[in-house]
């Protein structure tokens, strides 16, 4: 089976695009607006709406496979690629990378991704969103083509087995973080709820904010757990802010503060996502690494989890390599082409460190399908619900698909 034809179309994804670097700053919210002049290159606004490109293959048999082109909610930041606008790359793919397309045999996912992952048009690299969801509609592609699920190309392809239970559901609560953690707690998710803790202001002064968070969280999944023996594991995201009040390579003290948030988690296991951005990977490691060494070496539990500078599958290797954190953000439309994905999970697997297969708020229901079926064929540690803040959408279409992998994987 071969591709004819490539149509593509404009598209919105789930949630918007954020200049993390103007909120950092000190851009105020105003409902869902924030108030202030953007800061990172390419951003018209503080917040914008998302965008994406539908990537449709049109097949030789007459079906369709499609994947969806979209870039994370903080584009431009810490070292990632630029605003992903739908009028500016729409044209380019369905000109340029469509004629080193059409005519392909569908014979290996993993042949045509790294072909769309390698592409240079003019001397440049394909943005990063472009990659991940042309990579989808060819995973799509060659599962119709040979007749099977896309978890079983990718299991094939590397010699995997498909996973025979659910992967663990991570949603995230946005900044309205006690009714969504309530969402998560009446659906049963077993990794709750990010907090969006993006800011000092959210944080606190002296991290007060979070430590109080972490207190009521606690007392809400003891008063409403769904289920007896409802355990989940606290995951919270604070992009940067720990080390912004406490100091970047000020171990010991972040450290201190983690042991009195240990203690408010207690008994649930916390996760602490981004707890300092040191400016640049190489900085970032040093750090991750630094304060995971503390907290080892004090037999503080929480994990720590690398997200920031941890972009690309070359960046994961050096992050894993270094102990850099105890857990690895695969953060897919950063890392291009979805085979980036499936082995960065193998290499954090395969070397002692969580994998964690996340993503963004800001995709759509095409691309997080194809996650779904990534992660359960490499087997992740973790994935993310996406898209949007709200809880339940998200973690429905996450956990149906897996589901519906499961109940068609059980029939034979």
């Amino acid at each position: 089976m071969k591709i004819t034809k490539i149509i593509c179309s404009e598209g919105r994804t789930g949630f918007y695009f954020d200049d993390q670097k103007a909120i950092k700053q000190g851009a105020k919210t105003d409902g869902n607006m924030y108030v202030g002049e953007p800061v990172t290159k390419g951003f018209t606004s503080v917040r914008q709406a998302g965008e994406s490109v539908s990537v449709m293959l049109v097949l030789d048999n007459g079906d369709i496979a499609i994947g969806d082109c979209c870039a994370v909610q903080y584009s431009g930041a810490a070292g990632r690629d630029p605003l992903f606008l739908a009028d500016e790359y729409m044209p380019l793919i369905e000109n340029e990378v469509a004629e080193h397309f059409v005519g392909e045999k569908l014979d290996s996912f993993r042949r045509l991704a790294e072909k769309i992952e390698h592409l240079h048009i003019n001397g440049r690299r394909l943005h990063t969103a472009i990659r991940y969801g042309f990579s989808q509609a060819l995973l799509a592609a060659v599962a119709k083509a040979k007749g099977v699920l896309m978890c079983d190309v990718i299991a094939e392809e590397y010699n995997l087995k498909v996973s025979d239970k659910l992967v663990p559901i991570f949603s995230q609560s946005g900044d309205d973080r006690y009714n969504n953690a309530d969402k998560m707690i009446m659906k049963g998710v077993p990794v709750i709820s990010h907090g969006l803790f993006n800011s000092v202001e959210k944080l606190g002064e002296k991290g007060e904010k979070l430590l109080d968070y972490i207190k009521w969280i606690n007392k809400r999944i003891v008063d409403f757990a769904p289920y007896e023996g409802y355990k989940p594991t606290l995951h919270m995201d604070c992009y940067g802010t720990i080390g912004q009040v406490f100091g970047e390579s000020n171990y010991k003290a972040m450290a201190d503060y983690m042991a009195e948030l240990e203690k408010a988690a207690t008994p649930f296991h916390l996760r602490i996502e981004g707890p300092m951005d040191s400016g640049d990977r190489e900085s970032q490691i040093r750090d991750l690494k630094g304060l995971r060494n503390e907290l080892d070496a004090r037999n503080i539990k929480v994990e720590l989890v690398a997200d920031e500078w941890c972009n690309t599958l070359d960046d994961i290797k050096l992050f894993v390599d270094n102990k850099a954190g105890h857990m690895i953000q695969v953060k897919t439309p950063d890392l291009g082409s979805l085979h980036n994905s499936v082995e960065a999970v193998l290499y954090c697997k395969g070397n002692g460190m969580g994998a964690y297969q996340g993503g963004t708020c800001n995709e759509t229901d095409i691309s997080v399908k194809a996650c779904i079926h990534s992660a359960m064929a490499a087997n992740a540690d973790q994935v993310l619900a996406k898209p949007g803040m709200g809880v339940d959408e998200g973690y429905m279409l996450c956990f149906n698909e897996m589901q519906r992998i499961l109940a068609i994987k059980k029939q034979g």
